[in-house]
């Protein structure tokens, strides 16, 4: 390679000439690989060096966003991205899928044995797709395989046209039974404006209102009422734990299949902080997750289940999806080995622990934090006692180095736009190596910025923020940020570019 032609790898190089450190291999291939992409697009690879510039002066509290490993990186950034390979291993719709295979079914076997499933189904790009596929896999087995065997006949395709309205009328009655979007779930789990919502006849439970939390006994009252065909669980914005063995009780007792959507805590269930009556695995006929957020992998998603269901899961294709993108299946084999290592187990405990020292710095700064607290990896701020919406919230932070989004609670009076509350997450603070201490600072900052913030006249989108609160707030995230680097190993990427 010309070096003159790679400013930042070589940059990097004397660096480390200089300092007499080792190189590190990943951040070699890293800077070598934005060098050639500066040649060849130059304004993409700005952005991507602008994007790392931005996170690593930023503080991130974004609940469902993590800083994955250059090596789950660089597992996503090869020639596998070139290959299709429809099916499943040993199974394939196209030639030349022996490399794949070995990929997925290590993932596999990675994912299997670090959540002690059955089966596991690793092709979904996202948690959405995750949870299509466990949908449908259900209808398949409790709805098209008894039909299958009434009429003689498991080929769909050699079915009349008779038959398979029957088959189409009866998906469209099914009911499911969640919790609804505005008191913490997804909105995958029946929300109107998804699809979701077509697929089934949702039925939806809430929260106490007068603690916000679940109340198993109103669901198991609810549950006996709408007999669902499926009992749904999982969240994106409940702080709580759930009693995945009351569920699993619950959906026997109506008839029901449990299916829970773990994609938020998911690293917390991998890291042994979830066991017992909080692992969802161990209850549920099966679990959908997404890679990222606190398993720290790549951004896709994944289906355990048991085995009862592992034929109708493995046809994410063609049910649901088209070809799998093997890239990524790599990453998260890589993840997912990275999560199987003891090291894992005191990174999760450590997400929980920060959690939960946010929350009680944050009540200790007068905040109004929901359920009183946390016991997994998210809390809730309601900002509307402030005078605030959450969109103001969380535009006046992001001004002032701190990343985080707004987001609806339960019977909010502000809708899902401009909200009431905000959500803060620690997984990638506790990646970048903040711990309780910092903590404290952070509830700080975040509270001297809110309540130096005042709505601008009518607007629940604009705002005004004192700026001698904003210039304290930016001069203390920048000691933090500053303290605990991200991506350290690569140096200062963006020196170079103004060379490109």
């Amino acid at each position: 390679m010309n070096l003159s032609r790679a400013p930042r790898l070589a940059g990097y190089l004397a660096r480390a000439t200089a300092d007499a450190t080792p190189v590190d291999p990943a951040a070699v291939a890293q800077l070598a690989a934005l060098d050639h992409l500066f040649g060849h697009a130059p304004s993409i690879a700005a952005a991507i060096v602008a994007e790392l510039r931005d996170q690593r002066a930023t503080l991130k509290l974004i609940a469902s966003e993590n800083f994955s490993s250059l090596a789950v990186q660089l597992a996503q950034a090869n020639w596998l991205t070139d290959k299709y390979a429809e099916g499943f291993p040993g199974h394939r719709f196209y030639a030349g899928c022996d490399n794949v295979d070995a990929i997925e079914a290590e993932a596999v076997k990675l994912a299997c044995d670090l959540f002690g499933a059955e089966h596991a189904y690793v092709q979904p790009h996202s948690g959405a797709d995750a949870n299509l596929v466990a949908f449908l896999a259900i209808l398949a087995a409790r709805v098209e395989a008894p039909l299958a065997r009434e009429l003689g006949q498991t080929d769909v395709a050699k079915w009349s046209r008779d038959d398979w309205d029957r088959l189409r009328r009866a998906f469209g009655g099914q009911r499911l039974l969640a919790l609804d979007y505005y008191a913490g779930g997804h909105l995958t789990h029946g929300y109107r404006h998804n699809l979701s919502s077509r697929l089934f006849d949702v039925h939806t439970y809430g929260v106490d209102p007068a603690t916000g939390l679940i109340d198993l006994e109103a669901v198991r009252e609810q549950a006996m009422r709408v007999r669902p065909l499926i009992l749904l669980a999982g969240y994106s914005a409940y702080p709580r734990r759930i009693d995945f063995a009351r569920m699993r009780a619950i959906a026997d007792e109506v008839g029901a299949v449990l299916m829970v959507d773990m994609a938020h805590f998911a690293g917390l269930v991998a890291g042994k902080v979830f066991t017992g009556t909080d692992d969802p695995v161990a209850h549920a006929d099966l679990v959908t997750t997404t890679t990222h957020k606190t398993l720290r992998g790549p951004r896709g998603g994944l289906v355990l289940c048991r085995k009862a269901f592992a034929e109708h899961v493995d046809r994410g294709c063609p049910m649901i999806l088209g070809g799998p993108l093997p890239h990524v299946m790599a990453a998260k084999a890589v993840a997912l080995r990275e999560a199987s290592a003891p090291s894992f187990r005191d990174y999760a405990r450590r997400v929980v622990e920060n959690a939960q020292a946010l929350a009680a710095a944050c009540q200790g700064e007068g905040l109004h934090v929901v359920t009183g607290g946390t016991d997994n990896h998210l809390l809730l701020v309601d900002v509307g006692r402030l005078g605030l919406t959450g969109r103001q919230a969380e535009a006046a932070l992001r001004t002032c180095g701190i990343t985080l989004n707004r987001n609806a609670l339960p019977g909010d009076p502000q809708g899902p736009w401009y909200t009431s509350g905000l959500r803060l997450g620690t997984p990638a603070l506790t990646t970048r190596g903040l711990g309780v201490a910092e903590m404290a600072a952070i509830a700080r900052v975040v509270t001297r910025v809110l309540r130096a913030t005042r709505p601008d006249g009518d607007s629940r989108a604009k705002y005004l923020l004192a700026p001698e609160a904003a210039a304290g707030a930016r001069a203390a995230v920048a000691e933090m940020t500053g303290a605990f680097p991200l991506y350290p190993e690569l140096g200062d990427v963006a020196a170079e570019s103004s060379n490109s």
